[in-house]
């Protein structure tokens, strides 16, 4: 199966390079704004994983700056997703609420559409 998942993966990491989206151009206050919203997020994501792409992608078309956990180039940050998280799923995001509590967001398409609100709310 690794023979395969290879190649594919090279494949969507080129693919993506070639076609990356672009940032939007904001003024600086208002990325500053959205920079601080997003502060209390990270995304465990694998970098060849279809699914992490889309959110990255998402990420990138709506400027955000979100820390990204790679959990295979990283031990710590597998166990932390799979203990807290309850599983070993990618992408997942990770929102720290303001009051302590974390929530841990799994499906890309469920994560696109949060970033996509916080850019509106922005």
């Amino acid at each position: 199966m690794s023979i395969i998942r290879w190649p594919i993966g090279r494949l969507i990491l080129l693919l993506n390079f070639i076609f990356s989206p672009r940032s939007p151009k904001r003024p600086a206050q208002e990325q500053a704004t959205l920079d601080e919203k997003t502060q209390n997020l990270s995304l465990y994501q694998l970098p060849s994983c279809p699914f992490c792409v889309k959110v990255r992608r998402a990420m990138k078309r709506e400027g955000l700056k979100i820390e990204l956990r790679n959990i295979n180039g990283n031990n710590d940050f597998r166990e932390e997703l799979i203990r807290e998280g309850g599983k070993r799923t990618v992408p997942c995001l990770r929102i720290e609420h303001e009051d302590g509590k974390v929530q841990w967001l799994y499906e890309s398409s469920d994560v696109v559409a949060h970033l996509q609100q916080l850019t509106k709310a922005a």
